[in-house]
């Protein structure tokens, strides 16, 4: 304690004896009390419309959508004694962070993750997901029937066509980034790696999903958030939910994006919309 509040301790236990030495809030609610009838509307709120959201989520929807606002904690702790969350057990992680690149569209991540987006109102689908390694932004996305070339060629160009050219593009092992059959030459392209080669954008394999952890998270966000806004929206097709991604992802990359280490952006001028059709397409050599 300090001398000061020493002294005030003293006068208190002349002025009023032992008892003046309690703290006089005590028996007093908190300013930041919460009474038991907005306790009771925000539980039935979320058993009613958000059972299966998150605190995090389940906080953001009561405060845009109902004006009730509480901090994430208040609403995990309601949650937790109606029932409605239980703590997830954290794996321990073995995989140490890579730092990230410095400048924007120095390292682009891309993965598909396939899920039942739509919750049945519409056929499975993938989701092809573009990360900027430096921001964790989400740089373009879109729902297709599954991961095919011609399916990342189209996002690529719609890529290139909003951002540049990025340096290089980080993807998994799938047969569509590299050749995985044993018996064929070494340097040989598959139609994805032989367009990233006429652009001049290097691609990189990954050795393993935690080497590209950026874009696996994105997808673990993704499949948790973009289905439930999806429900809300009663978005029931994969045009209307191409159509929705836009707004969302401005409202994701608002919330979960950060500033790159260097102000530069790594992005180079493209070339024409011509020329990046007659590389973006499937080739093939025949003799005549």
């Amino acid at each position: 304690l300090s001398t000061l509040q020493v002294r005030r301790l003293l006068r208190r236990l002349e002025s009023a004896g032992a008892e003046g030495l309690r703290s006089a809030r005590r028996g007093k609610k908190p300013s930041n009390w919460i009474d038991a009838l907005r306790r009771g509307e925000a539980v039935a709120l979320i058993r009613e419309r958000y059972r299966d959201f998150g605190p995090t989520l389940a906080c953001q929807m009561l405060a845009e959508r109902h004006g009730q606002v509480f901090s994430v904690e208040t609403t995990r702790t309601l949650m937790r004694e109606a029932g409605l969350w239980r703590a997830k057990q954290r794996s321990i992680r073995f995989h140490p962070p890579r730092p990230r690149r410095s400048r924007r569209g120095e390292l682009v991540q891309i993965d598909g993750s396939p899920h039942d987006w739509f919750e049945g109102r519409a056929p499975r689908c993938t989701l092809l997901v573009f990360v900027d390694d430096a921001t964790s932004r989400i740089q373009a996305a879109r729902f297709v029937a599954a991961e095919t070339t011609v399916g990342y060629m189209d996002l690529v160009a719609e890529y290139i066509g909003r951002h540049g050219l990025p340096q290089a593009f980080y993807s998994d092992r799938h047969s569509i980034f590299r050749v995985n059959a044993a018996e064929s030459a070494k340097s040989s392209l598959t139609q994805f790696g032989r367009a990233l080669a006429e652009l001049g954008i290097e691609g990189i394999c990954a050795n393993s999903p935690q080497a590209k952890g950026r874009v696996e998270r994105a997808n673990g966000v993704l499949q948790d958030r973009l289905v439930k806004f999806m429900r809300l929206a009663e978005i029931a097709s994969w045009e209307a939910g191409n159509a929705f991604l836009p707004e969302f992802l401005a409202d994701y990359n608002a919330r979960f994006a950060r500033p790159p280490g260097e102000p530069e952006d790594a992005h180079v001028p493209a070339c024409s919309p011509e020329r990046l059709r007659t590389i973006l397409c499937l080739k093939e050599t025949r003799k005549l």
